[in-house]
């Protein structure tokens, strides 16, 4: 067992939480379903398994900020999400939050 790996295993996933959950609310700005937000997610560079989409999906519309409904398409049951007027507001907070801490890391981090 590699120590060094473990811990940084273990802060790079910490690292990507909360810009997971950041990219998820920003991909449902537009209406998607599971299979295609991980699609579009993964496009962009920000994989995901289904083990952690479906929990933080479930998760973000108990806290009200996403809404969900499901549909038939080609011959299917699917569940469509989108954010809610909530998750639009909540979305533009985090976005500025974002922005703010990711200009201060790179006036921190440059040598």
């Amino acid at each position: 067992m590699n120590p060094d790996g473990d811990l940084y295993e273990s802060l790079r996933l910490e690292l990507r939480r909360g810009s997971l959950t950041l990219g998820v609310l920003a991909r449902l700005r537009t209406e998607r379903y599971g299979y295609t937000l991980r699609q579009a997610l993964a496009a962009d560079g920000l994989e995901m398994e289904e083990s952690t989409l479906y929990p933080l999906l479930r998760r973000l519309e108990t806290q009200g900020l996403l809404v969900s409904e499901w549909r038939e398409e080609d011959k299917r049951k699917k569940r469509f999400y989108r954010l809610s007027p909530a998750g639009e507001a909540m979305l533009e907070r985090l976005l500025a939050e974002w922005r703010s801490i990711s200009a201060s890391l790179e006036k921190i981090t440059q040598p």
